[in-house]
Parts: C-alpha cells; sequence; structure tokens
C-alpha cells in the first residue's frame, strides 16, 4: 500500500496557485472589500468633507426611508432596470444565435457587433442626443411616415425606454460573447439527433439550446440586472436626471448627495441600501432561473 505524501507535497498546488491569485486577491481585498465595508462605517455617521464625522446610528437609514425623492429615484431605477435587462438579454441572444448560425464572416460580424461595447460612453451618448433631437435622425425617419417630432429625451414617459435603448445598443456586444461561448458549448451531437427525430428550429432551441444555455443566460441576467441599477454614464451625458427628474436614478442620486452637497453619510447609505437592493434580485435569480445548475 502507498504511504500518503508528507503534509508538504500536499500543500505545494494549492500553495502555488495561492500565489497566483495573490495579486488580484491582494487588489480585490484593498480596493472592494476594504472600501465596501468602510461605506457601510460611514452609513451610521455625519460624515463631513473635512473629515470629521459624528456617529449617528441609523439616522441616515431612517431618512432615506423618509425621502421622497430616494423614492422617486428607486422608481426611477425599476422602470429603466424593467425595459434594459429583458431588451439587452433578447438582442444578445438573438445575436449570439445568427453568429453561431454562421458560417462564413462570423468574426467580421462578431466585431462590428461587439464595436459599441468598447465605445465610450460619452461618445454613445453625444450620438444618441442627435439620434434623439427634434430634428434629428430618428424624428427625421417618423417624419417620412408622418408622425412626430417625439421628444424622447423631454417626455418623462419615453425618456426612461429612450436611454435603456441607449444603454441596450452599447453593452449587449459583452453578452453576446458570453452567450456565444454558451452556445459554442452544446454538443452537436444533441441537435443533429433531435433534427433527425423531425425537431424543428424552434423544437431545438426550446427543448435543447435553452436548458443547456441557462448557466450562460443565468450569468448575463445577472451582470446585466447589476448594470441597470448602477447606470450613470448615459444619464449624466444625455438628460442630467431630467426632465423634472423623470431620469433621476439611485446612482445619480448618490452621486448628487456626496459630490454636490458632500453628505457622505447620506450617500455611503444609499450606496449600501442600493448593495442590498441588487443582493435580493441576484439571489431571486439564482432561486428562479439557476437553482441547481450553477
Amino acid at each position: 500500500m502507498k504511504a500518503d505524501p508528507p503534509w508538504r507535497y500536499r500543500w505545494r498546488e494549492p500553495a502555488a496557485g495561492l500565489l497566483f491569485v495573490l495579486p488580484m486577491l491582494v487588489l480585490f481585498v484593498v480596493f472592494r472589500f476594504v472600501p465596501a465595508l468602510g461605506a457601510v462605517g460611514m452609513s451610521l455617521t455625519d460624515y463631513k468633507i473635512s473629515g470629521d464625522w459624528e456617529f449617528v446610528g441609523a439616522d441616515n437609514y431612517q431618512r432615506l426611508m423618509d425621502d421622497p425623492v430616494f423614492h422617486a429615484s428607486l422608481r426611477a431605477t425599476l422602470v429603466y432596470a424593467a425595459v434594459y435587462v429583458p431588451l439587452t438579454v433578447v438582442l444578445s441572444l438573438a445575436t449570439a444565435l445568427m453568429l453561431n448560425a454562421m458560417v462564413r464572416t462570423v468574426g467580421l460580424f462578431r466585431g462590428a457587433l461587439f464595436l459599441p461595447y468598447v465605445t465610450s460612453f460619452v461618445l454613445a451618448g453625444v450620438i444618441w442626443l442627435w439620434v434623439y433631437q427634434l430634428d434629428g435622425l430618428l424624428n427625421g425617419l417618423l417624419a417620412k411616415v408622418d408622425v412626430g417630432p417625439v421628444d424622447f429625451l423631454g417626455d418623462t414617459a419615453l425618456v426612461l425606454p429612450s436611454l435603456a435603448v441607449v444603454s441596450a445598443w452599447k453593452g449587449f456586444g459583452y453578452s453576446m460573447l458570453i452567450l456565444v461561448a454558451g452556445l459554442k458549448a452544446i454538443p452537436t451531437e444533441y441537435l443533429e439527433a433531435a433534427r433527425m427525430d423531425g425537431a424543428g428550429p424552434w423544437q431545438r432551441l426550446r427543448s435543447i439550446v435553452l436548458p443547456l444555455l441557462r448557466p450562460a443566460l443565468f450569468f448575463v441576467l445577472v451582470v446585466e440586472t447589476i448594470g441597470a441599477f448602477q447606470v450613470f454614464d448615459t444619464i449624466y451625458v444625455m438628460t442630467g436626471g431630467g426632465p423634472t427628474r423623470a431620469s433621476y436614478t439611485l446612482v445619480y442620486g448618490l452621486f448628487d448627495q456626496g459630490f454636490r452637497f458632500f453628505d457622505f453619510g447620506y450617500a455611503a447609505t444609499m450606496g449600501v441600501v442600493l448593495f442590498l437592493i441588487v443582493l435580493a434580485f441576484s439571489l431571486v435569480q439564482r432561486f428562479v432561473l439557476d437553482r441547481e445548475e450553477t
């Protein structure tokens, strides 16, 4: 019977792996974990820009619950997420299926579809400001069918869906690549067997592709949900939270409290509550969509 190797040999591979991830682990702890704990502590204080602070306990959280601006920003964020997340996931899935079915020039189309993702939010915002203007491209097209002009960014009912379209156009490329990788991992034998059994494209998509793609879809859904709740750049460039705070989201309110009013304790409170909301949504998605597959 072969004797077990000494403990120093048993720990050699785990120790080597830890050394490889140690630099990133240190960066994560220093720049993510420690600031997150600091934000929780700051949310319990009245922190001044001078560095002076006073412990106030849960007063900031009570103030937040009674703040009508916070309630309005939460509603705006939920409406934006309700439009942005399904739109981005459907668009990413549709383009991933298209690319997966292509044989030639797939690299060209993949690069073209991914290009908006690497474009800066400022540049994307400037481009879409021109598209949405009353005399811009979209209203010019609508005028040809005797519709409009439509004030996409000035109408309180249209501003959030319009911003969600911009963000979906800007960000779907990343999710598309994740889903393309998931589609490539599906064994072709399954699809061939289903085709030989007489299953049509819709049946193969519903019964084989989507179930096997569910882990990738779950990842995309969680990532896009987090991105929806953290939206800031597009709104800052295109609307500034308007009109009449119709696009005033949680992160925009956090930005105002921290860097406009210098109320750092209250801003930290908003950040902590935002984290808890995103965590709750992620756990619900985990329970509903990916119970045992991940």
